[in-house]
């Protein structure tokens, strides 16, 4: 079973540690949040589905919305709160967005104990929201289906992401049609079926990575016929290679 925690009291800026596997149940905001792994990878999940952010990213969590962590490897949380009149970047749903160096520090620096309300915190919350004024968003969402004959076909690729049936064969196992399932997923989840399929094994591949898992492992595990094609993917979405993305998380505390 998952060790999940229950949320610090009140607090909206903190640094905290996960285990592996660990996490914080649903709970909800008064503010804004901005939520950044140090080291690991977090994930962040709601009704409207979930979001994956490894070291090089981070994740933007409306205030009101109701989501839980989960933390995969060892994890080093990090969280802004952001007053809920204040909202530098538009969004009124969670996003992953890509953290450069400057961001990452800021984020790091100002989650420490005793900063938020302070002269010096006050002075680089300023700095850290112009920052993210110009920090894009990243396609890391994977949505929660509705139909269920859309939410068996989806549980059965969460099962084993490496299931390399057909839309059509696994439409037959769940009693539902190619074309009509094919019209779900574009209109419940506003993707193609091969587009969610690659989102879902990227997120695992995110998880497995972050367990220490070696490549070549991760891309049986996830679907892929190789490491190499596994590793083609990973670079396209996120800009380098699954061994360049395991040092950068391990960077941070222990």
């Amino acid at each position: 079973m998952p060790n999940l925690s229950q949320p610090a009291s009140g607090k909206h800026t903190i640094t905290r540690y996960l285990p592996p596997g660990g996490g914080i149940v649903a709970h909800r905001h008064d503010r804004h949040q901005i939520i950044h792994a140090g080291r690991g990878v977090l994930s962040v999940t709601t009704d409207a589905g979930s979001w994956v952010a490894p070291a090089t990213r981070a994740l933007w969590i409306p205030a009101g919305t109701t989501h839980e962590h989960r933390a995969h490897g060892r994890t080093v949380l990090h969280a802004v709160g952001v007053p809920a009149d204040t909202n530098p970047l538009g969004l009124d749903r969670p996003a992953v967005l890509a953290v450069g160096p400057l961001l990452r520090e800021l984020i790091i620096a100002y989650s420490r104990p005793a900063v938020e309300n302070t002269a010096e915190g006050l002075r680089m919350r300023a700095v850290l929201l112009d920052q993210l004024r110009h920090t894009p968003e990243q396609s890391l969402h994977l949505p929660t289906p509705r139909d269920p004959r859309l939410v068996a076909v989806c549980a059965i690729l969460r099962t084993d992401p490496a299931d390399p049936r057909t839309l059509a064969e696994l439409g037959a196992s769940v009693g539902a049609g190619a074309r009509t399932l094919t019209r779900l997923f574009g209109t419940e989840l506003h993707m193609t079926f091969p587009q969610w399929r690659t989102q879902l094994r990227l997120h695992h591949a995110l998880c497995l990575l972050a367990e220490d898992v070696p490549v070549t492992t991760v891309a049986h595990r996830c679907g892929w016929a190789s490491a190499s094609a596994f590793i083609d993917v990973f670079r396209r979405a996120f800009g380098h290679t699954p061994g360049a993305h395991r040092e950068t998380g391990r960077v941070g505390q222990p």
